[in-house]
């Protein structure tokens, strides 16, 4: 394969050192021409210094650290400067590991330019899939997957008649409370939550993979990604993280993708599709598993996944609500201001007060996005 530009957003983030590591490790096959930060001077610095990007982009809040870069490198900033990086910067592949809602206008910006997405950012799709599916239609880039299960999706799907899929099944591992007594989530506290059995992620993901909202997110993302009805897509608990989603075809056959747990993989198979490179990591050794195991999530301990589903179902800006109060009520409860068991409340009633509207427009989105936290914020000031 020939070399590809990467632009990468979150650079400094969980993914987005994964796919550092992923770029290290092939010069021939990828080069560094774009990064973001919204806040991490000193690690984008280090990145800077060792991929000597053409542009960067950092938050509106930052120092001066790069007022000096001169002309070899452009410095955009804030969330319009992550837009116009976007637009202005000689790249093939867009990296999107953005964190939040703020992460759709540059996935629709890449996509307007005809590029690929590798999607990490899944609020994009959950936000906006409507959107994104119209310019993917138009012959506007593509969508290759970052997350495991979505990449496990698409690879069990590669070679496959689409017609002859009959459903999809999600895995999720439960996260830390998966077990844990009921009366004890209640007051469960950020260090409980983040204590992730089986991945190492960012902070805002592993609370999300503890209420089990990353896989009501993940369900819609699918949705749109693969276009299914939701009535095709199933989650089911599956605490090793070793059968990343499976696929089932109208024969009864079900195909799964099977490795250890490791965002690497994934990463590079994004940027790599449709070829494959190899990956020096761990093995999977199924005799040292021994047993795989799997069972029905349990809506009473993951309020927040029904609240999703429910979301996904009433379709125009639901989804957009539910991801805007989940956003800040995550927020809240990493810095102890609210309950755990206050995260799936805060949703809901947010829900209850703004009705669902049609979406036709990004603009349409960030309205209600904004109305919806600004409310929040009110409330929590």
């Amino acid at each position: 394969m020939q070399q590809m530009k990467i632009l990468l957003l979150g650079a400094t983030g969980s993914i987005g050192t994964s796919a550092c590591n992923c770029i290290r490790r092939f010069p021939d096959n990828f080069r560094i021409v774009g990064l973001s930060a919204n806040n991490s001077m000193e690690k984008l610095g280090k990145l800077v210094r060792e991929f000597s990007p053409s542009a960067i982009c950092v938050g509106d809040g930052c120092d001066n650290s790069f007022a000096d870069a001169g002309a070899f490198m452009r410095v955009f900033r804030g969330r319009r400067g992550l837009e116009e990086i976007v637009e202005e910067t000689d790249f093939d592949i867009l990296l999107n590991a953005l964190v939040g809602a703020v992460g759709l206008r540059a996935t629709v910006a890449a996509l307007k330019r005809k590029k690929r997405v590798a999607l990490a950012n899944k609020e994009s799709l959950v936000i906006g899939g409507d959107l994104i599916n119209g310019l993917i239609d138009k012959g506007f880039g593509e969508i290759v997957p970052v997350d495991s299960e979505h990449s496990a999706i698409l690879q069990c799907m590669c070679g496959e008649n689409r017609a002859a899929i009959e459903s999809i099944i999600i895995t999720a591992s439960g996260g830390p409370f998966r077990d844990a007594p009921l009366e004890k989530l209640k007051n469960a506290t950020p260090g409980d939550a983040l204590d992730h059995p089986t991945w190492s992620m960012g902070r805002k993901i592993t609370i999300d993979s503890a209420t089990c909202m990353n896989k009501g997110f993940e369900v819609i993302e699918a949705h749109h990604l693969f276009r299914l009805s939701y009535n095709a897509i199933r989650v089911v608990i599956h605490p090793q993280s070793i059968i990343h989603s499976m696929v089932e075809f109208h024969d009864g056959a079900v195909m799964a993708q099977m490795g250890v747990p490791d965002m690497e993989l994934p990463i590079q198979f994004a940027l790599s599709f449709p070829h494959r490179l190899p990956l020096m990591g761990k093995r999977l050794n199924l005799a040292k598993i021994k047993a795989l195991t799997f069972f029905e999530p349990d809506y009473e301990r993951f309020p927040c996944l029904k609240l999703c589903l429910d979301a996904a179902l009433t379709g125009g800006t639901a989804p957009a609500i539910v991801n805007a109060a989940n956003e800040v009520a995550v927020g809240l409860f990493l810095d102890e201001r609210i309950r755990y068991s206050e995260i799936a409340e805060i949703i809901e009633s947010a829900l209850q007060k703004h009705a669902a509207g049609k979406i036709d427009s990004i603009e349409s989105i960030e309205q209600t996005d904004s109305i919806v936290r600004n409310n929040l914020l009110k409330r929590y000031k």
